[in-house]
């Protein structure tokens, strides 16, 4: 009797961990940062945007408490703007150059602009909202949708605008914000799992003395190291190589990962560093008493390396 309860207690115990010791334990969805942000058009600065429509301040505050209401981690566009301009992260005039500055420092993972109209007519009034979002840091588009509401005659535009995210033809509700947040979070699973896509230029300086069929002191053509290291370093070794001369090397997609090993945004910049670190130290043939120079220029989602 006594082996008997012994055995109960064994195989209770077996049960009641077995997620842990077979692997199995539960996977949690991981989700974005996101920071919403009024649509700005190329000539505008998006630090103004807001003050000028109050029909933007109306337009993001819905998509964003609908964002939070799906328990979503959402980032204040106005308290970052605030302490961007605090901090004086903003060292350019340019409409895109505030905006560029603007993302890197929210510590968002994806941004999502939001564009906001009205229309009048006969029937009355109505709003239009559009969402887009973008990866943040190589502005891969990530889900669009829009939403019109009905003709409603009142000139309440919070609740045109509520209307245009959630409306209702009949008894069928329609919501706009949840088939978009599907349809974002399903693409950035698919960024967790498989990496953000990059593209990879491989040029050479202008005053550079040799090209890439030139043979390294390995034995190896220098575009044959240029591929060995992309493919030892692409996340999953998923990359793809579009073209290859004696002038440029060029991968149009080079995945990246997500998060590094310490959780912390794994951004085309950190990649850029880690080629410009493992390309240096190559040297060729000719002159193997002199290492190669290696820069970097990134701009969104491609990364420039010129040798030299």
């Amino acid at each position: 009797m006594k082996n008997v309860s012994i055995l109960f207690l064994l195989l209770f115990f077996v049960l009641s961990t077995s997620n842990d010791l077979w692997g199995q334990e539960e996977v949690q969805q991981i989700q974005p940062r996101i920071m919403v942000m009024p649509y700005a058009k190329k000539d505008q600065d998006v630090r103004t945007v807001l003050e000028d429509d109050i029909n933007f301040r109306v337009a993001i505050s819905k998509v964003k408490e609908g964002f939070d209401n799906r328990g979503f981690t959402t980032i204040d566009f106005v308290g970052r703007l605030k302490a961007g301009e605090v901090d004086d992260i903003f060292t350019s005039d340019s409409p895109s150059d505030v905006k560029t500055a603007l993302i890197e420092a929210s510590g968002a993972d994806i941004y999502v602009e939001v564009e906001a109209h009205t229309e009048s007519s006969a029937s009355g009034n109505s709003a239009r909202i559009i969402l887009q979002a973008f990866d943040a840091f190589t502005g891969q588009s990530l889900s669009n949708k829009t939403g019109i509401s009905h003709f409603m005659r009142h000139d309440q535009y919070d609740l045109l605008v509520e209307q245009a995210l959630n409306r209702k033809d009949g008894d069928t509700k329609i919501s706009m914000v949840e088939d978009f947040l599907n349809s974002m979070q399903s693409k950035f699973d698919d960024i967790v799992e498989n990496g953000r896509t990059v593209k990879v230029i491989f040029k050479l300086d202008g005053n550079a003395w040799f090209d890439f069929d030139y043979e390294t002191t390995t034995g190896d053509y220098l575009s044959d190291a240029v591929y060995d290291w992309i493919h030892e370093n692409a996340y999953k070794n998923n990359y793809v190589q579009t073209g290859a001369s004696q002038l440029s090397v060029t991968f149009d997609q080079v995945r990246i990962p997500l998060r590094d090993k310490r959780g912390r945004n794994f951004t085309p910049y950190r990649f850029a560093r880690d080629i410009r670190s493992g390309l240096r130290g190559i040297t060729l043939e000719e002159d193997p008493d002199s290492e190669i120079s290696v820069s970097r220029d990134v701009r969104g989602g491609t990364i420039y390396i010129t040798l030299q």
